[in-house]
């Protein structure tokens, strides 16, 4: 983990969260991910003309990752659908590096240290509070399905991280990686928005379109910068460091979507940051 990986990972951190509020924000989901995964393709053909092809072993890697983005993208949706960003966002991106840890020991051999697996079990913590936090009085119980959505989603996280490490390494060239997995994966959203929307769909995209290309940008620029990282160190570092986006995650639902930021949610998320570090600096 370089000064410059480090910082690549960083700014990957800050733009994710800005794509996922912009995706938040826009009251219609469906809209929403047409716009951010129609536009992210877009980006993927203009980057695609002028960058080489991914080595041949790089393309069941891409394909399958197209495939796990896509579940990502509808779990997701669901998630946001159901809570408040400043709780499924953490929990989506707070159990990824968990499962990343286990699952690039498992597959890859790169082993967690005793301080990793401390971070593993205080991030666990930190997950537990923000997934309980809110729930009050007599009687009160936690709204499981949006629980179940954003813990999904953060497995899937995990499961397309691994896939592209392996994948983006195999490629050759980390550009044309991300721009063929976003063609892959942008296509199949809007698709069925155009399927189920019809006609009306061009008229309802059309007061969101400069947020939602925005948001494709962003999101494109964070993955970009994340595949490039995962050429240059371990995985379960960066899957870690990653998601200090938690912290800017969780500020943004409280400035901008008015979400209540009381003193356990503040624990819970400080105590995943916290384990999240203890991860990063074993790695």
């Amino acid at each position: 983990m370089t000064p410059l990986v480090t910082l690549a990972v960083l700014v990957a951190a800050v733009t994710h969260a800005g794509w996922n509020a912009i995706a938040h924000g826009i009251k219609d989901q469906l809209l929403s991910f047409t716009l951010i995964s129609g536009g992210g393709a877009l980006i993927g053909l203009a980057v695609a003309c002028f960058v080489p092809l991914p080595a041949a072993g790089a393309w069941p890697y891409l394909i399958l990752s197209a495939l796990l983005h896509i579940g990502y993208y509808v779990l997701l949706m669901r998630s946001f659908s159901l809570g408040d960003f400043g709780q499924m966002y953490p929990i989506a991106r707070g159990t990824a590096p968990l499962v990343v840890t286990v699952l690039a020991a498992v597959f890859l051999h790169e082993v967690p240290g005793g301080r990793q697996l401390l971070g593993v079990a205080v991030a666990c913590a930190g997950l537990t509070g923000l997934a309980l936090w809110g729930i009050r009085g007599k009687g009160a119980r936690p709204h499981w399905p949006a629980l179940l959505a954003a813990g999904a989603t953060g497995l899937s996280i995990a499961l397309y991280t691994v896939v592209d490490g392996v994948g983006v390494r195999a490629s050759g060239t980390p550009l044309g990686y991300i721009a063929w997995l976003m063609i892959l994966e942008g296509l199949v959203i809007p698709a069925y928005a155009l399927w189920t929307r019809r006609a009306a769909l061009l008229p309802q995209l059309r007061p969101y379109a400069a947020r939602g290309l925005i948001g494709a940008a962003l999101s494109v620029a964070a993955y970009a910068l994340v595949l490039w990282a995962q050429t240059k160190a371990s995985l379960a570092p960066i899957a870690a460091l990653r998601e200090s986006s938690i912290i800017v995650g969780a500020a943004i639902g409280a400035l901008f979507f008015k979400e209540r930021f009381g003193a356990p949610r503040v624990a819970a998320a400080g105590l995943m940051v916290v384990g999240i570090g203890l991860m990063l600096h074993a790695g």
